[in-house]
């Protein structure tokens, strides 16, 4: 196997909590930072990447839009979800301490999320471009009176202490990946096991069209668990969907499904078919 193919690219600087989803998934490849998503996305397209780890969304920043619009522009396939846990972590330079951290860095999302704390312990907030930028940053920096918010990986790479952590306001901050790669990787159909299939599609210019789309899911029993709507041009005439669900499609009622899916929508595209993430099971425990 070629070099290029022992990589998984993802977008950030290394530390970043993409970083840490790579290293965590795959820890036998050597992960690739990428300065956008679509920088790591066309890296696996033109086969400088195996695979390209993606975040989708996040249970408090909510959907990634970008990757929505990027997605129809590639031929990749999504082979495999994952679930980081964000713990966020308050960062100092070797020997410092909570109460000599003043000024604390990190990206503005990172800040929001650890705003209760860092008003409680007085420590003035500073914005930059991302979490493991500003870690590096702080490494750079050697004043002691600066903290950063970022990941342990981070840490580690920049040579600095985690002073505190899980330093974020609520706990269960999560980030739904994507692994995406050139190649389908449909796994075959066993019924002990949960599916997830991703569905991309426009719908056409009918009354209804929508809930007709989507009636054959609800009609054969096949659970749909996420639905999001995009502009797929900038004409904004034609609204398109990414579409989640909970099934194979060598499954009959799926067959079935699709079949209406196709009659009331276009440039349907079945993304890809995937086990569902140990996480969705966990939550299902907890909530049952």
């Amino acid at each position: 196997m070629s070099e290029n193919q022992e990589i998984i690219a993802y977008q950030g600087v290394p530390g970043a909590y993409s970083h840490k989803a790579c290293t965590h998934v795959h820890p036998e490849m050597r992960a690739h930072a990428c300065e956008s998503f679509a920088d790591a996305m066309f890296m696996v397209e033109g086969g400088d990447a195996r695979l390209a780890m993606i975040p989708l969304e996040n249970s408090t920043a909510g959907r990634v839009e970008e990757i929505y619009r990027l997605m129809p522009k590639t031929q990749l396939h999504i082979i495999a979800e994952h679930f980081e846990p964000v713990n966020h972590c308050l960062l100092g330079l070797p020997g410092s301490s909570v109460e000599s951290i003043k000024k604390v860095s990190s990206h503005p999302q990172a800040l929001a999320q650890c705003d209760t704390h860092l008003r409680e312990l007085g420590m003035e907030p500073i914005a930059a471009l991302d979490t493991a930028g500003a870690a590096a940053a702080l490494a750079e920096s050697g004043n002691p009176s600066m903290g950063a918010i970022a990941s342990s990986l981070a840490a580690e790479l920049y040579g600095l202490e985690v002073v505190k952590e899980n330093f974020q306001d609520i706990e269960g901050n999560t980030t739904r990946f994507l692994i995406l790669a050139r190649e389908s990787r449909m796994p075959h159909l066993k019924p002990e096991l949960t599916y997830m299939t991703s569905i991309m599609f426009t719908v056409r210019n009918i009354p209804a069209s929508l809930y007709k789309a989507l009636g054959g899911f609800a009609t054969n029993g096949v659970n749909m668990l996420k639905l999001e709507s995009y502009m797929a041009s900038d004409t904004m005439q034609a609204t398109s969907f990414h579409l989640d669900v909970e099934a194979h499609p060598h499954e009959s009622a799926m067959q079935l499904a699709l079949q209406e899916l196709h009659f009331f929508a276009k440039d349907v595209r079945v993304m890809g078919t995937y086990l569902a993430h140990p996480f969705r099971h966990s939550k299902l425990k907890i909530e049952g």
